[in-house]
């Protein structure tokens, strides 16, 4: 937040810091958590109609080494039906703005709807952890969130941020390595392709002396990010300490860059400064569709809704699809997509009044069982659809965590979109790795750039 050192500026820093903390759930309602709620605060039930089945989660199964994505079981079924521009109306109350402009705009784009599966599951320290946070863990500030260990936040959540605050710790292993492949795909559906090898610790939701969410020591996560192509952006490396806290308190960020050959402090690396090597088609706050401080929004929670989104797409993140069949012009290859109906919790961002960001509005459809936003529709300063983001999300049964391969950013000013966290040619994410803690320390960056 942009505040000069006046009274008033110091009076508002005051005010974030005593402001009320939000109240606990009821005893009565943190008791239907592993009853009529699932551990993490999704509904066990399935819909009226079946057409949303029950959670039946599924056991850890797989190596932590690294799979791709699939899933014997549904990965061979049909598709219910297709939603095209041509059947569109039946569907719209079901459908995001995003996917309602592109299925409206292109002739081409249509969208797979098959059977509802819902089988996340995490391990069983994370649904005892979240049941105990859920009458002890409350958020004093927007991004101070207290008295929280190992578990999702608020699996009973009263306000929009703390959502996100379940997004932004849940649990992901220990540690990891991913190959993030990403490429900008222009009109015609050719593509300029980047290969980044992404590296982190987790330290809220582990297994390994996990650390409290608690005001000036809430550190969850350290990240380093090395890109290894193109030629002329190879070598640049981001390190990455992300905390509870607003500003700087919450994000400490250095950048490498192979022109000056040496580290630096990097505040840049926040919000909707576009991360290195994407050419503006990235903000840093769309990694992992979103992340980051929250102080630049009121974050509003809209409810609970029925939804059709991308889910257990297996398909799309299988080695078997290569990257040039991925991108057709305007849009993703539609072949490949998975759209399933799902229960999400919706979640409007308005800008705050005093900041800026590009988007002045963002509202977001976080899957109930995972707490991860599969579909984001990003408002420009005039009210507009600017961008739609898509997650196609994949449960990875051998670390029981949930993410997007890949993730998309529409951009609608250009009819370039752009995309995010493949490893179709590479690797799949290692999820046994896990690093010292001064493997994250800038000294240590900076001697790795001499080698």
């Amino acid at each position: 937040m942009n505040l000069r050192l006046t009274v008033v500026g110091a009076g508002l820093v005051l005010a974030l810091v005593q402001a009320p903390a939000f109240a606990k759930v009821s005893a009565e309602e943190a008791a239907q958590l592993g009853k009529t709620l699932t551990p993490v605060g999704a509904e066990k039930a399935g819909n009226k109609d079946n057409t949303i089945p029950e959670w039946t989660p599924a056991p850890r199964s797989g190596s932590l080494k690294g799979e791709y994505p699939a899933d014997p079981a549904i990965d061979g079924e049909k598709p219910l039906y297709t939603i095209s521009k041509a059947n569109l109306a039946q569907y719209s109350d079901k459908l995001s703005e995003g996917h309602k402009r592109l299925l409206s705009t292109y002739d081409s784009y249509r969208m797979n709807v098959y059977p509802s599966h819902r089988k996340v599951s995490f391990p069983d320290f994370i649904y005892k952890a979240t049941i105990a946070n859920a009458g002890t863990c409350v958020l004093t500030g927007i991004d101070n969130p207290e008295n929280c260990k190992q578990g999702f936040t608020f699996p009973i959540p009263k306000s929009g941020a703390e959502i996100m605050w379940n997004h932004r710790v849940r649990w992901r292993g220990d540690g990891a390595r991913r190959y993030n492949n990403q490429m900008i795909v222009q009109q015609n559906g050719e593509f300029q392709l980047t290969k980044i090898v992404e590296e982190v610790n987790f330290y809220y939701a582990t297994t390994i002396n996990p650390v409290p969410l608690t005001r000036g020591n809430g550190l969850f996560l350290k990240y380093f990010s090395r890109t290894v192509e193109p030629p002329r952006l190879a070598g640049t490396m981001i390190l990455v300490h992300e905390k509870a806290g607003s500003g700087s308190e919450g994000r400490a960020a250095w950048l490498y860059s192979p022109g000056l050959k040496r580290i630096r402090r990097a505040p840049t690396v926040c919000c909707d400064n576009p991360y290195e090597g994407t050419d503006g088609h990235q903000f840093y706050d769309q990694v992992d569709m979103f992340n980051g401080i929250l102080e630049r929004y009121d974050w509003k929670l809209v409810g609970k809704k029925e939804m059709i989104i991308p889910y257990n797409s297996n398909r799309i993140g299988s080695p078997a699809v290569k990257f040039k069949v991925l991108a057709r012009p305007k849009h993703l290859n539609q072949d490949l997509p998975r759209y399933e109906l799902h229960r999400v919790w919706v979640v409007e961002a308005n800008i705050r009044p005093g900041t800026n960001h590009t988007f002045t509005k963002r509202r977001l459809y976080l899957d109930e069982d995972s707490w991860y936003p599969a579909m984001i529709d990003n408002y420009d300063n005039r009210g507009g659809l600017y961008q739609f983001q898509e997650g196609h999300t994949v449960f990875s049964p051998s670390v029981q965590s949930v993410g997007g391969i890949p993730e998309v950013i529409y951009h609608f000013s250009s009819g370039r979109y752009f995309l995010t966290a493949m490893a179709n040619e590479d690797k799949p994410n290692d999820f046994t790795a896990r690093f010292s803690d001064d493997y994250f320390e800038a000294a240590s960056v900076q001697k790795r750039s001499l080698k």
